[in-house]
């Protein structure tokens, strides 16, 4: 992909979207076109520092609008489509699942119709050269006991209805590879954090309330254990495997980073005391909660085929990982304000409407 191409990535608005987006601009000579529903986890601030790049266009489409969608393909002609839309949070998932089997079911499938429609009409290079790269998530693996790791060969067992969406999304994909040819390769990632999250996750949530005061809430004895990923090794990981990852396959993206959630909250606890030690000791607002429903107790991802095949590797560890981010949130209170207010949503109607690159 050294040529300058044309990316279109879904869900570009979000967490590791706009990490996507933020890399490609600054990093690459491709354009990208941004489509987004603007769902509430959906900001476009996070996309300010590129926004103004005459390669980045954005659509505010919704991936279940056929139409639109079809549009987007045809007014842009993309080289490759990044499908990183959906929606994330289990707890949500839990209380409301009929978004989770639209946006991640029937969206998926409206993408994957208009993706081959448009590559069937492509010849020569341009259709020899077209990816569609499915971004997933570990969690559709299910629970892992004390040992082990999810490999690419790990059955599916989703215990969500958020894991269950995103594993029926999948096998949509590999199917339309297998039935209708389409290019595709697909990636499974374990837990995201860093800059720019939306604070309903857990380490933004922990951050922005300590720095606040307010209850630190840990499910159960904190004792589940999640492996965790620096959300700009991520996007590196994504953009290789979309260069050089063999069609049909795929790649498992994992940072060897295992924590509990009671060693997560203790960590940022501990960065916060040195650098906020206004509110030391942090640690003192922890209170425990009832466990989710269906809580996963652990996940852990073996990323060894992605470095042996690709040569990635993740440049973060967690303990530098998580002091960039604790830094990030206390630097950026504007951004952090404009998220909690809810801000950002009057923003996006004054700042932006589509715009065609």
């Amino acid at each position: 992909m050294r040529r300058m191409k044309t990316i279109l990535v879904t869900g570009g608005a979000g967490f590791i979207g706009s990490a996507v987006i933020r890399q490609f601009i600054n990093d690459t000579p491709h354009r990208v076109v941004n489509i987004d529903k603007l769902t509430y986890a959906g900001n476009l601030q996070s996309l300010a520092p590129v926004s103004t790049s005459p390669r980045y266009a954005f659509e505010k489409v919704d991936i279940c609008d056929a139409a639109e969608v079809a549009r987007v393909f045809r007014e842009h002609q993309p080289d490759a489509v990044m499908h990183l839309a959906a929606e994330s949070h289990v707890d949500r998932s839990i209380t409301g699942p009929a978004a989770f089997i639209q946006t991640n079911i029937v969206g998926t499938y409206t993408l994957l119709e208009a993706a081959r429609q448009y590559w069937n009409g492509l010849d020569g290079d341009k259709k020899a050269g077209f990816r569609f790269h499915h971004i997933s998530t570990d969690e559709v693996y299910g629970s892992l006991g004390d040992d082990g790791f999810f490999t690419e060969e790990t059955a599916y067992e989703p215990n969500s209805p958020y894991s269950a969406s995103k594993a029926s999304s999948d096998h949509l994909v590999r199917a339309w590879h297998h039935t209708y040819g389409l290019p595709v390769v697909t990636t499974n990632c374990s837990n995201n954090y860093g800059p720019y999250h939306f604070p309903e996750k857990l380490i933004p949530l922990m951050i922005l309330n300590a720095c606040n005061g307010k209850p630190l809430p840990i499910y159960g004895k904190g004792d589940n254990i999640r492996d965790w990923l620096y959300v700009d090794d991520h996007a590196r990981a994504l953009r290789t495997v979309l260069e050089r990852g063999r069609l049909g396959e795929t790649y498992n993206i994992g940072g060897w980073n295992e924590k509990t959630n009671l060693e997560v909250v203790d960590a940022i606890c501990a960065i916060l005391d040195e650098l906020r030690p206004q509110g030391a000791p942090h640690a003192r607002l922890k209170t425990y909660v009832p466990d989710r429903p269906g809580h996963d107790k652990r996940y852990a991802i073996d990323a060894g085929k992605i470095e042996r095949e690709l040569g990635w590797k993740p440049l973060e560890t967690f303990e530098t990982g998580l002091r960039k981010t604790v830094e990030w949130y206390l630097a950026n209170d504007d951004w952090v304000r404009g998220v909690t207010s809810g801000e950002y949503q009057n923003w996006v109607e004054q700042n932006y409407t589509n715009r065609s690159l």
